[in-house]
């Protein structure tokens, strides 16, 4: 059992559910957390509460003790590693938590199988290669077919020929770029989403255009090499917040070129900006 421990609060209650306060403990087991809407998802980790009472975070899969018997409602929150980093676990906000009731006996083992959905009130784009996704840019770029989720994307650096890095510059899918307003600030969370392996490091970054000021370029988060798909969830919340007055933002990717390797390589799909409705 991997029980995550990083929150204060979670620390108390940790301290004061160990099993030898003087009950007979029933377990209870998570292989893993659903999600039932036809889309990619990387869900880590199992936010729990029993019957209001938040009773841990588990890194998946899980098994866990808990003190309660007979009828019992078990709410499932889904979480995730907040911009790929492990020490930085959050329930991620767009997905429903799942109810379980179930009957608890002690000394016994109860299997729950929990299933999330994609909120209604939510908003954004959705973006991949089987729909007539196309791009600019000043690299070499290949659309390919048969990848895991059908059509993807792949970026290339030859070490010998080409340049020190590579800049996507505009992003286009049905002749609108990969931009989006009406975002709700103030703190309100916004996250892209994206599936990806690569055998060097690239940047993920937010060209911010504001009315009668230069358009602002930021990095966001360097991503590390991946050898298989991987997902990501990169949080873009206190960016957009803090970017007072802006109009647009639009999603950058960069990839650093490696000497040490003959070809740097980035395949990618399943880009989604996912925010409130405003």
């Amino acid at each position: 059992m991997k029980k995550i421990t990083y929150l204060l609060i979670i620390l108390i209650l940790s301290s004061c559910q160990k099993e030898d306060v003087g009950g007979i403990p029933t377990y209870i087991k998570i292989n893993s957390i659903e999600l039932e809407d036809n889309i990619t998802y990387n869900i880590t980790d199992a936010w729990v509460y029993i019957n209001g009472q938040l009773q841990g975070v588990y890194e998946l899969p899980a098994k866990f003790p808990v003190l309660n018997e007979g009828n019992t409602d078990i709410k499932i929150y889904a979480g995730i590693k907040n911009n790929g980093i492990s020490s930085d676990r959050v329930i991620y906000p767009f997905y429903s938590a799942d109810t379980i009731n179930k009957t608890l006996t002690v000394n016994s083992t109860t299997e729950i199988d929990p299933t999330v959905n994609i909120k209604e009130n939510i908003d954004g784009q959705f973006d991949d290669f089987d729909n007539g996704f196309s791009f600019n840019s000043d690299t070499r770029f290949q659309e390919l077919t048969n990848g895991p989720y059908g059509n993807y994307g792949s970026l290339s650096l030859d070490s010998l020929s080409d340049s020190d890095s590579i800049l996507i510059t505009e992003i286009n899918y049905k002749d609108f770029p990969l931009s989006f307003d009406n975002v709700p600030q103030q703190g309100s969370p916004t996250y892209m989403e994206l599936d990806y392996k690569t055998n060097t490091s690239f940047l993920v970054g937010m060209y911010i255009n504001s009315p009668n000021s230069p358009t602002l370029e930021k990095g966001l988060l360097w991503i590390n090499p991946k050898e298989d798909w991987n997902k990501i969830y990169i949080d873009l919340t206190q960016t957009i917040s803090e970017a007072i007055g802006a109009e647009t933002f639009s999603i950058f990717i960069k990839m650093q070129r490696d000497p040490n390797l003959d070809e740097n390589k980035l395949d990618f799909d399943n880009i989604r900006i996912i925010h409130y409705e405003n």
